[in-house]
């Protein structure tokens, strides 16, 4: 299932890692594991964050996504079930509709 993964880095952390120089290749070691389709970086909530959108084909593949910026970042970590157009017009909205309206 499309996730949309929010992680919330910490300034003191993220910080820390930018001054020793390890930041970059961290941030590489998680995205290559991950392989996202989309990474993006901003600001969210006042501090540094990512949204990255995976494939999370079982629940057990949840750690494996989430721990990296966890254990590296003492991030904050957030999972999001995504649709595209097809997979919403796919769900069968109508006949949801026709039961429940």
């Amino acid at each position: 299932m499309r996730m949309i993964m929010n992680v919330y880095l910490p300034v003191d952390v993220f910080n820390e890692a930018v001054r020793d120089g390890s930041v970059g290749a961290k941030m590489q070691r998680i995205l290559a594991q991950a392989k996202p389709e989309a990474a993006y970086f901003t600001e969210y909530h006042g501090q540094r964050s990512g949204i990255l959108v995976v494939d999370v084909k079982e629940a057990s593949q949840i750690p494996a996504y989430a721990e990296p910026w966890f254990l590296l970042f003492n991030a904050k970590v957030e999972f999001h079930p995504a649709m595209t157009p097809q997979d919403l017009g796919a769900s069968g909205l109508e006949a949801i509709g026709k039961e429940w309206g």
